[in-house]
Protein backbone atom coordinates (compact mmCIF):
# COMPACT_ATOMS: atom_id res chain seq x y z
CA UNK A 1 0.00 0.00 0.00
CA UNK A 2 1.12 3.16 -1.56
CA UNK A 3 2.02 6.27 1.20
CA UNK A 4 0.00 8.96 -0.39
CA UNK A 5 -3.24 6.68 -0.16
CA UNK A 6 -2.71 7.16 3.32
CA UNK A 7 -2.99 11.04 3.00
CA UNK A 8 -6.97 10.59 2.81
CA UNK A 9 -9.94 11.75 4.54
CA UNK A 10 -11.10 8.28 5.39
CA UNK A 11 -7.55 7.60 7.05
CA UNK A 12 -7.12 11.28 8.78
CA UNK A 13 -10.20 11.88 10.12
CA UNK A 14 -10.45 8.81 12.49
CA UNK A 15 -6.91 9.82 14.26
CA UNK A 16 -7.70 13.16 14.88
CA UNK A 17 -11.35 11.71 16.57
CA UNK A 18 -9.50 9.49 18.12
CA UNK A 19 -6.74 12.57 19.57
CA UNK A 20 -9.26 14.70 20.24
CA UNK A 21 -11.44 12.40 22.45
CA UNK A 22 -8.75 11.24 24.50
CA UNK A 23 -7.15 14.68 24.84
CA UNK A 24 -10.36 15.59 26.76
CA UNK A 25 -11.95 18.41 24.73
CA UNK A 26 -15.23 17.09 24.60
CA UNK A 27 -17.90 18.50 26.56
CA UNK A 28 -15.85 21.71 27.27
CA UNK A 29 -18.22 24.31 25.39
CA UNK A 30 -20.63 24.18 22.11
CA UNK A 31 -17.59 25.07 19.94
CA UNK A 32 -15.72 21.86 21.01
CA UNK A 33 -18.63 19.84 20.58
CA UNK A 34 -19.60 21.18 17.01
CA UNK A 35 -16.05 20.09 16.41
CA UNK A 36 -16.45 17.03 17.53
CA UNK A 37 -19.88 16.43 16.06
CA UNK A 38 -18.18 16.98 12.28
CA UNK A 39 -14.97 14.41 13.73
CA UNK A 40 -18.36 11.84 14.70
CA UNK A 41 -19.49 12.53 11.38
CA UNK A 42 -16.86 12.17 9.41
CA UNK A 43 -15.53 8.74 11.21
CA UNK A 44 -18.92 7.08 9.94
CA UNK A 45 -18.58 8.32 6.69
CA UNK A 46 -15.20 6.86 7.24
CA UNK A 47 -15.81 3.66 8.66
CA UNK A 48 -18.75 2.55 5.39
CA UNK A 49 -15.66 3.30 3.28
CA UNK A 50 -13.30 1.06 4.68
CA UNK A 51 -16.22 -1.42 4.63
CA UNK A 52 -17.01 -0.74 1.03
CA UNK A 53 -12.90 -1.56 0.76
CA UNK A 54 -13.38 -4.47 2.31
CA UNK A 55 -16.70 -5.52 0.46
CA UNK A 56 -15.32 -4.81 -2.93
CA UNK A 57 -12.28 -7.44 -1.58
CA UNK A 58 -15.11 -9.93 -0.44
CA UNK A 59 -17.72 -9.55 -3.26
CA UNK A 60 -21.54 -9.74 -3.56
CA UNK A 61 -23.74 -10.46 -1.21
CA UNK A 62 -21.91 -10.34 1.13
CA UNK A 63 -20.00 -6.60 0.47
CA UNK A 64 -23.53 -5.24 1.52
CA UNK A 65 -24.00 -7.38 4.23
CA UNK A 66 -20.75 -6.07 5.63
CA UNK A 67 -21.86 -2.69 5.37
CA UNK A 68 -25.40 -3.59 7.05
CA UNK A 69 -23.35 -5.24 9.52
CA UNK A 70 -20.89 -2.49 9.98
CA UNK A 71 -24.27 0.03 10.72
CA UNK A 72 -25.57 -2.39 13.22
CA UNK A 73 -22.59 -2.47 15.29
CA UNK A 74 -22.58 1.15 15.61
CA UNK A 75 -26.38 1.52 16.43
CA UNK A 76 -25.75 -1.30 19.13
CA UNK A 77 -23.17 -0.06 20.95
CA UNK A 78 -24.77 3.76 20.80
CA UNK A 79 -27.29 2.02 22.68
CA UNK A 80 -26.27 -0.43 24.76
CA UNK A 81 -23.53 2.68 25.90
CA UNK A 82 -26.68 5.22 26.76
CA UNK A 83 -28.70 2.75 28.34
CA UNK A 84 -26.29 1.61 30.95
CA UNK A 85 -25.12 5.35 31.40
CA UNK A 86 -29.12 6.58 31.47
CA UNK A 87 -30.36 4.06 33.88
CA UNK A 88 -34.20 4.00 34.33
CA UNK A 89 -34.43 7.00 32.04
CA UNK A 90 -33.06 5.46 28.84
CA UNK A 91 -35.62 2.15 28.66
CA UNK A 92 -37.54 3.96 25.89
CA UNK A 93 -34.02 4.70 24.24
CA UNK A 94 -33.47 1.44 22.39
CA UNK A 95 -37.10 1.24 20.76
CA UNK A 96 -36.96 4.96 19.62
CA UNK A 97 -33.58 4.43 18.05
CA UNK A 98 -34.52 1.03 16.23
CA UNK A 99 -37.96 2.15 15.63
CA UNK A 100 -36.50 5.37 13.65
CA UNK A 101 -34.30 3.49 11.73
CA UNK A 102 -36.71 1.62 10.68
CA UNK A 103 -38.45 4.33 9.31
CA UNK A 104 -36.24 6.34 8.22
CA UNK A 105 -34.62 3.65 6.06
CA UNK A 106 -37.96 2.32 4.59
CA UNK A 107 -39.63 5.78 4.14
CA UNK A 108 -36.52 7.81 3.73
CA UNK A 109 -33.68 6.11 2.15
CA UNK A 110 -35.74 3.94 0.07
CA UNK A 111 -38.13 7.10 -0.86
CA UNK A 112 -34.77 9.01 -1.85
CA UNK A 113 -34.06 6.04 -3.96
CA UNK A 114 -36.87 5.17 -5.71
CA UNK A 115 -37.41 9.06 -6.66
CA UNK A 116 -33.79 9.79 -7.84
CA UNK A 117 -33.97 6.53 -9.72
CA UNK A 118 -37.34 7.74 -11.30
CA UNK A 119 -36.38 11.28 -11.98
CA UNK A 120 -33.11 9.93 -14.15
CA UNK A 121 -34.64 6.55 -15.61
CA UNK A 122 -38.58 6.78 -15.32
CA UNK A 123 -38.77 3.33 -14.50
CA UNK A 124 -35.94 0.73 -12.83
CA UNK A 125 -36.08 -2.75 -12.14
CA UNK A 126 -35.10 -4.87 -9.63
CA UNK A 127 -35.89 -8.93 -8.46
CA UNK A 128 -39.22 -9.01 -7.03
CA UNK A 129 -37.33 -12.21 -5.49
CA UNK A 130 -35.51 -10.03 -3.00
CA UNK A 131 -37.69 -7.64 -1.89
CA UNK A 132 -40.32 -10.39 -0.88
CA UNK A 133 -37.82 -12.02 0.96
CA UNK A 134 -36.59 -8.93 2.78
CA UNK A 135 -39.93 -7.71 4.24
CA UNK A 136 -41.02 -11.33 5.25
CA UNK A 137 -38.30 -11.35 7.53
CA UNK A 138 -38.66 -7.34 8.25
CA UNK A 139 -42.54 -7.63 8.89
CA UNK A 140 -42.11 -11.21 11.21
CA UNK A 141 -39.60 -9.40 13.15
CA UNK A 142 -40.92 -5.77 13.62
CA UNK A 143 -44.57 -7.54 14.84
CA UNK A 144 -42.47 -9.55 17.42
CA UNK A 145 -40.48 -6.86 18.50
CA UNK A 146 -42.65 -3.64 18.19
CA UNK A 147 -46.27 -4.82 18.17
CA UNK A 148 -47.14 -8.06 20.39
CA UNK A 149 -45.51 -6.47 23.41
CA UNK A 150 -48.45 -4.40 24.13
CA UNK A 151 -51.21 -7.42 24.19
CA UNK A 152 -49.43 -10.14 25.96
CA UNK A 153 -50.40 -10.35 29.67
CA UNK A 154 -47.90 -11.38 31.92
CA UNK A 155 -46.55 -8.00 32.42
CA UNK A 156 -48.36 -4.80 32.42
CA UNK A 157 -47.87 -2.43 30.14
CA UNK A 158 -45.29 -2.44 26.77
CA UNK A 159 -43.14 -4.62 28.44
CA UNK A 160 -41.94 -8.65 27.75
CA UNK A 161 -40.75 -10.59 30.65
CA UNK A 162 -37.00 -12.40 30.59
CA UNK A 163 -38.71 -15.74 29.44
CA UNK A 164 -40.45 -13.55 26.72
CA UNK A 165 -37.69 -11.51 25.91
CA UNK A 166 -35.56 -14.24 25.52
CA UNK A 167 -37.86 -16.12 23.33
CA UNK A 168 -38.07 -13.43 21.44
CA UNK A 169 -34.40 -12.42 20.78
CA UNK A 170 -33.77 -16.06 19.84
CA UNK A 171 -36.84 -15.28 16.97
CA UNK A 172 -35.04 -12.63 15.38
CA UNK A 173 -32.04 -14.27 15.44
CA UNK A 174 -33.26 -17.50 13.63
CA UNK A 175 -35.16 -15.39 11.27
CA UNK A 176 -32.12 -13.22 10.55
CA UNK A 177 -29.54 -16.14 10.43
CA UNK A 178 -31.55 -18.01 7.81
CA UNK A 179 -31.97 -14.94 5.92
CA UNK A 180 -28.34 -14.88 5.93
CA UNK A 181 -28.09 -18.49 4.64
CA UNK A 182 -30.64 -17.93 1.92
CA UNK A 183 -28.75 -14.91 1.08
CA UNK A 184 -25.42 -16.25 0.52
CA UNK A 185 -26.02 -19.70 -0.64
CA UNK A 186 -29.50 -21.32 -1.13
CA UNK A 187 -30.84 -18.24 -3.16
CA UNK A 188 -28.19 -15.86 -3.62
CA UNK A 189 -29.44 -15.11 -7.44
CA UNK A 190 -31.88 -13.43 -6.09
CA UNK A 191 -29.52 -10.39 -4.20
CA UNK A 192 -26.86 -10.08 -7.21
CA UNK A 193 -27.27 -7.10 -9.40
CA UNK A 194 -27.16 -8.35 -13.09
CA UNK A 195 -25.08 -5.78 -14.98
CA UNK A 196 -23.03 -4.41 -11.96
CA UNK A 197 -21.24 -0.83 -12.74
CA UNK A 198 -17.75 -0.79 -13.96
CA UNK A 199 -16.60 0.42 -10.55
CA UNK A 200 -17.91 -2.68 -9.19
CA UNK A 201 -15.52 -4.54 -10.42
CA UNK A 202 -12.22 -2.87 -8.78
CA UNK A 203 -11.03 -5.42 -5.95
CA UNK A 204 -8.25 -4.09 -3.68
CA UNK A 205 -5.38 -5.60 -2.92
CA UNK A 206 -4.69 -7.56 0.52
CA UNK A 207 -2.27 -4.69 2.33
CA UNK A 208 -4.89 -2.23 1.33
CA UNK A 209 -7.91 -4.40 2.55
CA UNK A 210 -6.08 -5.05 5.72
CA UNK A 211 -5.52 -1.54 6.35
CA UNK A 212 -9.26 -0.94 6.04
CA UNK A 213 -10.22 -3.69 8.18
CA UNK A 214 -8.22 -2.13 10.73
CA UNK A 215 -9.31 1.49 10.49
CA UNK A 216 -12.93 0.22 10.26
CA UNK A 217 -12.37 -0.85 13.64
CA UNK A 218 -11.04 1.99 14.55
CA UNK A 219 -14.07 4.07 13.06
CA UNK A 220 -16.20 1.99 14.81
CA UNK A 221 -14.89 2.18 18.24
CA UNK A 222 -14.09 6.38 17.99
CA UNK A 223 -17.75 6.89 16.76
CA UNK A 224 -19.34 4.95 19.50
CA UNK A 225 -16.92 6.78 22.11
CA UNK A 226 -17.80 10.23 20.71
CA UNK A 227 -21.47 9.81 20.23
CA UNK A 228 -21.68 8.67 23.90
CA UNK A 229 -19.39 11.89 24.74
CA UNK A 230 -22.19 14.06 22.65
CA UNK A 231 -25.14 12.22 23.89
CA UNK A 232 -25.89 14.95 26.85
CA UNK A 233 -25.04 17.59 23.86
CA UNK A 234 -27.82 15.89 21.78
CA UNK A 235 -30.39 15.57 24.84
CA UNK A 236 -30.15 19.04 25.99
CA UNK A 237 -30.71 20.36 22.39
CA UNK A 238 -33.86 18.36 22.08
CA UNK A 239 -35.06 19.73 25.26
CA UNK A 240 -34.01 23.41 24.34
CA UNK A 241 -36.34 23.37 21.56
CA UNK A 242 -39.42 21.67 23.67
CA UNK A 243 -39.00 18.09 21.23
CA UNK A 244 -40.13 14.89 22.97
CA UNK A 245 -37.21 12.86 24.37
CA UNK A 246 -37.99 10.12 21.37
CA UNK A 247 -36.22 12.53 19.16
CA UNK A 248 -32.87 11.76 20.43
CA UNK A 249 -33.82 8.16 19.01
CA UNK A 250 -34.66 9.57 15.95
CA UNK A 251 -30.96 11.68 15.77
CA UNK A 252 -29.14 8.85 16.84
CA UNK A 253 -30.65 6.79 14.03
CA UNK A 254 -29.88 9.68 11.35
CA UNK A 255 -26.25 9.81 12.28
CA UNK A 256 -25.88 5.86 11.87
CA UNK A 257 -27.88 5.94 8.75
CA UNK A 258 -26.05 8.39 6.87
CA UNK A 259 -23.36 6.57 5.34
CA UNK A 260 -25.74 3.78 4.54
CA UNK A 261 -27.93 6.17 3.01
CA UNK A 262 -25.72 7.76 0.91
CA UNK A 263 -24.32 4.83 -0.27
CA UNK A 264 -27.91 3.23 -1.22
CA UNK A 265 -28.96 6.74 -2.94
CA UNK A 266 -25.02 6.72 -4.79
CA UNK A 267 -26.26 3.13 -6.14
CA UNK A 268 -29.82 4.91 -7.24
CA UNK A 269 -27.97 7.05 -9.61
CA UNK A 270 -26.26 4.90 -11.56
CA UNK A 271 -29.39 2.90 -12.02
CA UNK A 272 -28.59 0.14 -9.30
CA UNK A 273 -31.99 0.00 -7.59
CA UNK A 274 -31.10 -3.76 -6.59
CA UNK A 275 -28.10 -2.54 -4.82
CA UNK A 276 -30.14 0.29 -3.22
CA UNK A 277 -32.56 -2.33 -1.81
CA UNK A 278 -30.09 -4.95 -0.70
CA UNK A 279 -28.50 -2.01 0.94
CA UNK A 280 -31.72 -0.10 2.80
CA UNK A 281 -33.45 -3.38 3.04
CA UNK A 282 -30.43 -5.00 4.78
CA UNK A 283 -29.68 -2.85 6.78
CA UNK A 284 -33.22 -2.27 7.94
CA UNK A 285 -33.55 -6.46 9.03
CA UNK A 286 -29.93 -5.96 10.83
CA UNK A 287 -31.02 -3.21 12.06
CA UNK A 288 -34.16 -4.66 13.91
CA UNK A 289 -32.90 -8.34 13.69
CA UNK A 290 -29.99 -7.73 15.82
CA UNK A 291 -30.04 -4.64 17.70
CA UNK A 292 -33.12 -6.14 20.03
CA UNK A 293 -31.59 -9.36 20.67
CA UNK A 294 -28.17 -7.07 21.83
CA UNK A 295 -30.18 -5.06 23.61
CA UNK A 296 -32.35 -7.27 25.78
CA UNK A 297 -29.32 -9.64 26.70
CA UNK A 298 -27.59 -6.62 28.06
CA UNK A 299 -31.45 -5.63 30.38
CA UNK A 300 -31.27 -8.80 31.31
CA UNK A 301 -27.67 -8.96 32.37
CA UNK A 302 -28.26 -5.55 34.35
CA UNK A 303 -31.69 -6.41 35.44
CA UNK A 304 -32.74 -2.83 33.62
CA UNK A 305 -36.52 -2.54 31.89
CA UNK A 306 -37.16 -2.11 28.43
CA UNK A 307 -39.78 -0.35 27.05
CA UNK A 308 -40.55 -2.38 23.50
CA UNK A 309 -44.23 -1.82 22.64
CA UNK A 310 -45.23 1.42 20.65
CA UNK A 311 -47.93 3.31 20.75
CA UNK A 312 -50.93 3.32 18.44
CA UNK A 313 -50.05 6.28 16.56
CA UNK A 314 -46.44 5.11 15.88
CA UNK A 315 -48.43 1.29 14.91
CA UNK A 316 -50.20 2.82 12.59
CA UNK A 317 -46.99 4.68 11.21
CA UNK A 318 -45.60 1.46 10.70
CA UNK A 319 -48.02 -0.22 9.34
CA UNK A 320 -48.59 2.24 6.75
CA UNK A 321 -45.11 2.56 6.14
CA UNK A 322 -44.89 -1.15 5.57
CA UNK A 323 -47.90 -1.73 3.78
CA UNK A 324 -46.63 1.27 0.83
CA UNK A 325 -43.27 -0.51 0.70
CA UNK A 326 -44.66 -4.00 0.19
CA UNK A 327 -46.88 -1.90 -2.68
CA UNK A 328 -44.25 0.00 -4.36
CA UNK A 329 -42.06 -3.31 -4.62
CA UNK A 330 -44.54 -5.95 -5.67
CA UNK A 331 -44.22 -5.16 -9.33
CA UNK A 332 -40.32 -5.06 -9.61
CA UNK A 333 -40.11 -1.84 -11.03
CA UNK A 334 -40.33 1.82 -9.83
CA UNK A 335 -41.35 5.39 -10.32
CA UNK A 336 -41.39 8.45 -8.82
CA UNK A 337 -44.97 8.27 -7.24
CA UNK A 338 -43.99 5.45 -5.13
CA UNK A 339 -40.65 7.73 -3.91
CA UNK A 340 -42.77 10.67 -3.45
CA UNK A 341 -45.46 9.13 -1.27
CA UNK A 342 -42.48 7.04 1.04
CA UNK A 343 -41.24 10.34 1.41
CA UNK A 344 -44.65 12.11 2.36
CA UNK A 345 -44.56 9.04 5.14
CA UNK A 346 -41.37 10.24 6.60
CA UNK A 347 -42.44 13.84 6.63
CA UNK A 348 -45.63 12.99 8.60
CA UNK A 349 -43.24 10.39 10.90
CA UNK A 350 -40.37 13.39 11.99
CA UNK A 351 -43.77 15.86 12.19
CA UNK A 352 -45.88 13.30 14.83
CA UNK A 353 -42.57 13.23 16.35
CA UNK A 354 -42.32 16.65 16.96
CA UNK A 355 -45.18 17.59 17.36
CA UNK A 356 -47.70 14.08 19.13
Amino acid sequence: MKLKELIHYTYIIPILAVGYYFMGFMGKGVIYDVVAGFLLTGSVLSAVHHAEVVAHRVGEPFGTIILALCITIIEVALIISLMVAGGEQAITLARDTVFAAVMLILNGILGICILVGGVKYYEQFFARTSATTYLVSIVSILVLTLVLPNFTSSVNGPFYNEAQLTFVSIACLVIYGVFLMVQTVRHRSYFIVPEEHPEEHYIPNLSKTAASFIFLVVCLGIVVLMAKGLSGTIENMVQSVGAPKSLVGVIIAAVVLLPEGMAAIRAARINQIQSSLNLALGSALASIGLTIPAVSTVCIMYDMPLVLGLDKKDIILLSLSVFIVMLSLSRGKTNILYGTVLLVNLAAYIFTVIVP
